[in-house]
């Protein structure tokens, strides 16, 4: 077997996150997006000593409970990439990928109480950042997502399902007004051109509507006709906010320079279980509003009785699940990197007349070593790379009872939780929240109790 043969394999089983897997000449090979039971041509992308990394071809023959997807762009859009899978079928595969590596890290469960699966599978999203560009190189302009597999190629995604129908409206709207324009998109190899994003966000619980375009300086267009058009059009929602970002960052990422309000408010609001957030246009926030309820249920529920406890909210963002914990709790201590985050946690949290709630912003592995309050409850909840294990070892310092880990990345969180167990803790409980229908992720809470003193 080498780099660049194609082989007709059978898919056995999978791994997290949303890996086929398949042996050939006892070759462990990884097939990105195939699921078990499918038969499918795939070359050989990578080989390593004691693996190879395959891409499909083609697939000879499905899994037997694979369905036709409802959405039209699937398969060429690099977003979903499991609406062929039935979504029972999904939450189980989820589920059972999680479990493997809790078992391949010998990490107990504790009490497994299963995966819950989102409210909705379909129009769930409350942010997505699409980009311009073009399908084929020279061809006319696209908006929408990158083609699977290609870093450049942009496919317009206007019948995308997992947003509503206020997002396809805009996505049409925008794309159709700036071809008339003739304005030249932003070419990452080159750094030139004008229009690089377009996010939209659209509150669940309060149906307010944000647009924001991301363009370079290259150009002076006057975008007063581009805001009358969004607001001359009829929403299921409410628009209350058009942004314009400067971003020129040679990144291929959206960077914002310079933010200018066009109309409207500079944010709008969303309400999760009874409080209110402010959303700004570059506020971290759950992206499946009814999922991060059932996310943050599941961390009360967690957390139990937390009357008269001070909790720790340490990778807070803009303090979403302090502030929830907050009624319930004497007081919350938040610490984020982000300092624009920071600043509307603390914001958020006079919105809703919460006095018991602090956010810090700083480095989480540096702030904790000043913070001279001891928690009864910490609630960890860090970005996909897991704990710093500088703040991992403040965390168990603290000698907290209770640990309620939530995790976007399971191969991370095993390796933390290896840590806390070895220090004295005891997984108590552990459940899955799914939030994010049709694609491999999931979130993980896991609750910790301390049971030994330190080593």
């Amino acid at each position: 077997m080498k780099k660049g043969t194609t082989l007709e394999l059978y898919i056995h089983s999978s791994e997290f996150p949303g890996y086929g897997i398949t042996f050939y000449e006892g070759m462990k090979i990884y097939i990105k997006g195939a699921v078990p039971g499918q038969k499918v041509n795939a070359r050989i992308t990578k080989k390593k000593k004691n693996y190879a990394e395959a891409k499909i071809v083609d697939i000879i023959e499905r899994a037997p409970y694979e369905i036709d997807p409802l959405c039209p762009h699937f398969g060429i859009c690099g977003g979903c990439s499991s609406q062929n899978v039935p979504y029972e079928q999904q939450l189980h595969i989820k589920e059972d990928e999680v479990k493997r590596l809790f078992e391949e890290a010998e990490v107990p469960f504790g009490d497994f109480m299963g995966i819950e699966k989102s409210p909705a599978q379909w129009a769930y999203r409350n942010k997505m950042e699409f980009t311009f560009g073009d399908f084929q190189k020279g061809g006319e302009l696209t908006l929408g997502m990158h083609i699977k597999g290609s870093p450049f190629s942009i496919i317009t995604v206007d019948n995308c399902k997992i947003v509503d129908e206020d997002y396809r409206k805009i996505i049409s709207a925008v794309i159709n007004y700036f071809k008339d324009k003739s304005l030249p998109y932003y070419r990452i190899l080159s750094h030139e051109g004008y229009l690089r994003n377009l996010i939209i966000r659209k509150a669940k619980n309060t149906s307010e509507i944000m647009v924001n375009i991301v363009t370079t300086t290259q150009m002076d267009f006057d975008l007063k006709e581009f805001c009358e058009v969004l607001k001359s059009m009829e929403y299921e929602g409410e628009l209350k906010s058009i942004i314009h970002t400067f971003n020129d960052s040679l990144a291929d990422a959206v960077i914002a320079d310079k933010v200018e309000v066009l109309y409207g408010e500079d944010h709008i609001r969303e309400e999760l279980l009874g409080v209110q957030f402010k959303i700004s246009p570059f506020s971290f926030f759950q992206t499946n509003s009814e999922g991060a309820e059932r996310l943050y249920t599941i961390v009360k529920d967690f957390m139990g009785d937390a009357h008269q406890k001070v909790v720790f909210d340490l990778y807070c963002g803009t303090g979403t699940i302090g502030q929830i914990v907050a009624q319930d709790a004497e007081k919350v201590i938040g610490i984020e990197l982000i300092e624009e985050a920071v600043v509307a946690a603390n914001e958020n949290a006079k919105l809703n007349g919460l006095n018991n709630c602090n956010f810090m912003a700083g480095d989480v592995a540096k702030v904790i070593q000043e913070i001279k309050d001891k928690p009864d409850i910490i609630i960890l909840d860090p970005p996909r790379s897991g704990v710093h294990p500088k703040a991992l070892e403040y965390v168990v310092k603290f000698d907290a009872k209770d640990i309620i880990y939530v995790s976007c990345n399971p191969k991370t969180l095993v390796n933390d939780l290896k840590y806390l167990t070895y220090h004295g803790y005891e997984i108590e409980k552990t459940k899955l929240m799914d939030m994010f229908p049709n694609t491999p992720h999931v979130e993980t809470v896991v609750k910790l109790t301390r049971t030994k003193g330190t080593k």
